[in-house]
């Protein structure tokens, strides 16, 4: 995805949440099934109000320099103006695709 000016929002879930980051670099990995995403955008607040979540990303993410995710854990990826508010909800609303890429045993036996 190209120019170093670009910035996209990531919506993914992971550990049943639905997390939301801000990044500039967003690549098809080497890994198998993987996106990679790399450089990550904060908020930076001057603001006393502190949100949780922003914060709970960015210990999450602190020292992170590229993180892998299974493609099918990405809910959607858009290119955005500017860099927003990182944020972490709940998945209750969503199921992730169902995939299989080795079938399991009861696939492989016959009766």
């Amino acid at each position: 995805m190209g120019k170093s000016a670009e910035v996209y929002k990531i919506s993914f879930l992971n550990k049943g949440k639905v997390y939301e980051v801000f990044v500039k670099g967003v690549y098809q990995s080497d890994l198998y099934g993987f996106i990679e995403i790399e450089d990550f955008l904060f908020d930076e607040k001057t603001q006393v109000v502190v949100d949780p979540s922003e914060e709970k990303l960015k210990a999450e993410f602190s020292g992170v320099k590229r993180s892998f995710i299974p493609m099918q854990a990405i809910i959607r990826i858009d290119e955005v103006d500017k860099s927003g508010v990182a944020k972490i909800s709940s998945g209750d609303n969503i199921t992730p695709f169902p995939v299989s890429l080795i079938g399991s045993k009861a696939d492989t036996q016959e009766s």
